[in-house]
């Protein structure tokens, strides 16, 4: 036996009871569950402590993160093992030159610039084989990013696809999932994905079902229509026979307040009638994004480049002004903005860097800071509602994702903290989960949505990726002010029986890989 865990409280991931034993761990797999007699090559007094299996953050913005900083304790340190990447319909692959280039310049707010990174892959394949290549400190999935394809496709442009561009999505889309991604991402308030029609989207989830993956939308409003915006989900990937896994689901702005359980009805009742639906949420009240996704999406058609040409036209920027202050732009999810509300996280350009923490003032405000920092900053917004929160994390279909965007001076404490607050904050110190029901929400059901047929439980002939944590003093450390804390009471994280935190220290193993589509057996 390579390593005897004694004395822990398993908490298995199936969100039964938990129960006190020894686990070995010998190759990298969970050998013995019980009263271990025989010693291990190493041992780890585990009394008074929790093991749960290794927590998967179902949303994560990481993908170059992974590659730049093979510590990655920002998720390390909070019990994560695997991340699902290639998020909201914006990614780096499948990619040619030209497309590569745009989404670079797109999404610099959410992983920076990537000057560091050498991009020495195209397509999918590439990109998880890059991250086998490089050694990356947790595991990591990845989903085909439909507004990336589209952009490949047919450029950024707000138009129907013909037949021929419809005919590459799919193949792009195909080549991906056989590549080993496990299903496809949308951003539907973001351009170039927003573009796509009910009826494109339901033709690329006719491919995705015949992989067996998933479908992952962020659907096209939080705020003004979201109900509609569910449904709409709903039906799409009911028509096209597809599995349907929610992104960051919430109810947020002044008309969605304590409105969470309509999203609830309506996914009940498509639960009860057989659809296949999840969801994931992150424990907090702010969104986070570019603060160019505010624009309406007509003001972002044509890329980057077109966006700043518009910001430099005077005429063009009364236009933006009016459709964010007075109709509701579709990028601000059919809502008037309200300044106040959001709240400069950081920008590509540390010269700008000040600007971080302060809250915007107006149209004129924002729109120099777009022009400067070349649509680099990134934004929390506070919009959100804690009664929503609560109810949905609490739907059996419930899984756990930080949405964590990890660039800027002072990004939203999700990143850091997600994990640890659901452990702390819901579970211990207001009682909204048991701490059974918690782990199998941040561990087993996420790994039954990936169709992974051996994570996410501890069980005997599993992979020993296990996080041991104290349930007395769990706790988040980041916050609003000081983002980037770790957080406490996680001494121990493993992945595949080896140690990537040990004490509450980050050790040097690199023990992640990429986990690639796997035909789905059950449990």
């Amino acid at each position: 036996m390579d390593l005897v865990i004694r004395g822990a409280r398993v908490v298995d991931g199936t969100g039964g009871p938990s129960y006190t034993a020894d686990v070995g761990v010998h190759e990298g797999r969970i050998a013995e569950i019980g009263r271990i007699r025989s010693g291990g090559r190493h041992t780890v007094d585990a009394y008074g402590l929790a093991l749960a299996p290794g927590f998967v953050d179902m949303h994560a913005h990481s993908d170059l993160a992974l590659l730049r900083d093979p510590d990655h304790s920002a998720k390390a340190a909070q019990g994560v093992t695997l991340e699902v990447l290639g998020q909201d319909g914006l990614s780096y692959a499948p990619v040619d030159d030209r497309t590569l280039a745009e989404v670079r310049a797109a999404v610099t707010g959410w992983n920076g610039a990537g000057e560091d990174v050498e991009f020495d892959w195209r397509d999918v394949g590439g990109y998880l084989d890059r991250l086998d290549r490089s050694g990356i400190a947790v595991n990591a999935a990845y989903l085909v990013p439909q507004g990336t394809v589209r952009a490949y496709a047919l450029g950024w442009g707000d138009r129907p696809a013909t037949p021929a561009e419809l005919d590459r999505m799919r193949t792009l889309v195909a080549e991906g999932l056989a590549q080993g991604a496990v299903g496809m991402s949308s951003g539907l308030t973001y351009t170039p994905g927003m573009y796509a029609s009910g009826a494109e989207l339901t033709e690329l989830c006719r491919v995705v079902a015949s992989y067996g993956g998933y479908y992952c939308p962020h659907h096209r409003s939080y705020g003004r229509g979201a109900q509609a915006a569910y449904a709409e989900m709903v039906a799409l990937a009911r028509d096209a026979g597809c599995a349907l896994h929610l992104a960051h689901a919430t109810m947020n702005f002044p008309e969605n307040e304590g409105r969470a359980g309509e999203l609830l009805s309506l996914l009940d009742r498509a639960l009860a009638d057989g659809a296949d639906i999840s969801l994931d949420s992150y424990p907090y009240t702010p969104g986070c994004t570019t603060l160019v996704a505010l624009l309406p999406g007509w003001a972002n058609e044509g890329g980057p480049q077109a966006v700043l040409a518009r910001l430099r036209d005077d005429a063009e920027a009364e236009r933006i002004r009016y459709a964010l202050e007075v109709t509701g732009s579709d990028g601000c999810h059919g809502v008037p903005v309200d300044w106040a509300t959001i709240e400069i996280a950081g920008t590509a350009d540390p010269a700008h860097g000040a600007h971080a923490g302060t809250r915007l003032r107006d149209w004129e405000g924002a729109r120099r800071l777009l022009l400067a920092d070349r649509l680099g900053p990134t934004i929390l917004q506070h919009v959100g509602h804690e009664e929503n929160v609560r109810a949905i994390m609490r739907h059996r279909v419930h899984t756990g994702g930080s949405d964590g965007i990890l660039q800027g001076a002072k990004p939203h404490p999700r990143a850091y903290g997600t994990f640890p607050h659901y452990l702390g904050h819901y579970v211990r110190e207001l009682g909204v989960l048991s701490l059974e029901e918690c782990v199998a929400h941040l561990a087993g059901r996420p790994a039954a949505r990936l169709r992974l047929p051996d994570r996410g439980l501890v069980r005997a002939g599993y992979r020993a990726d296990l996080v041991l944590f104290d349930p007395d003093t769990v706790a988040a450390g980041s916050t609003y002010e000081n983002p980037r804390v770790l957080p406490a009471g996680i001494p121990h994280v493993l992945i595949d029986g080896r140690f990537v935190m040990r004490d509450g220290r980050r050790t040097e193993v690199l023990a992640g890989r990429s986990v690639r589509r796997t035909p789905y057996r059950g449990r």
